[in-house]
C-alpha cells in the first residue's frame, strides 16, 4: 500500500517521442508520450499525435482503455473524435489508426504490463508503403527497473539501444535517451 493517493501534474512528467513516421515529401508525424504513472500493474500514459500519424493494428498485454480528448483518429468503421471511449479486453487488437488533420490527444490505462504486440506486419507496411511513410527508428523509452527490456514489437522501430535521441523542437521538454 502507498498510504494515499499519488498526485502528478501533467507538466511535470517528461514527454518522449514514441513513434516516428517520414514520409516521402519530407515531412513527419510522431506520436508523443507521458507516462504518467507505470507500475508493475498498470500504465497510465497520455499522448498527442501529430496529424497524419499512424499506428498499426496492434494489441496491448492487458486490458486497455483510450478516451479521446481532443481531435480524432481513422480507423475500422469510421473516425471517432473527442469524447469517444474505447475499452480493449486483454489479447484484443484493434486499429490500424491514423491521426485526423488536427491531430489526437488520448488518456489511456492498460492494467497489465502494457506491452505492445502487432497483429498484421504485412498489412502495416502495405499501409505504410500506400502513405509513402517510412517508420524511423528511435530510442529507447524511459522505464522503471521492474520493465521487460522490450516493451514493444519490432514492427514498431521503438526501443532500440543504439540510436541516440536528437533535439526536436515540436515538443519542448522532451526526455533525451
Amino acid at each position: 500500500m502507498q498510504g494515499g493517493p499519488r498526485v502528478k501534474h501533467l507538466d511535470d512528467v517528461p514527454w518522449f517521442e514514441a513513434m516516428r513516421l517520414r514520409f516521402e515529401d519530407g515531412r513527419t508525424a510522431s506520436i508523443w508520450e507521458k507516462w504518467v504513472e507505470y507500475t508493475p500493474r498498470y500504465l497510465v500514459f497520455y499522448n498527442k499525435w501529430e496529424p497524419g500519424a499512424l499506428a498499426p493494428h496492434h494489441g496491448h498485454h492487458g486490458d486497455h482503455t483510450i478516451l479521446i480528448l481532443e481531435g480524432e483518429l481513422i480507423g475500422p468503421g469510421g473516425r471517432y473524435g473527442a469524447g469517444t471511449h474505447m475499452m480493449l479486453d486483454w489479447g484484443n487488437m484493434f486499429g490500424p489508426w491514423e491521426a485526423g488533420p488536427e491531430g489526437a490527444v488520448l488518456y489511456c490505462v492498460i492494467m497489465g504490463s502494457g506491452k505492445f504486440f502487432g497483429g498484421d506486419p504485412a498489412g502495416w507496411e502495405a499501409m505504410l508503403a500506400a502513405k509513402g511513410a517510412v517508420s524511423e527508428d528511435l530510442p529507447r523509452p524511459p522505464r522503471p527497473p521492474f520493465a521487460a527490456d522490450t516493451l514493444s514489437d519490432p514492427i514498431l522501430k521503438l526501443g532500440h539501444a543504439g540510436v541516440e535521441s536528437a533535439p526536436d523542437a515540436r515538443f519542448p521538454g522532451k526526455v533525451g535517451m
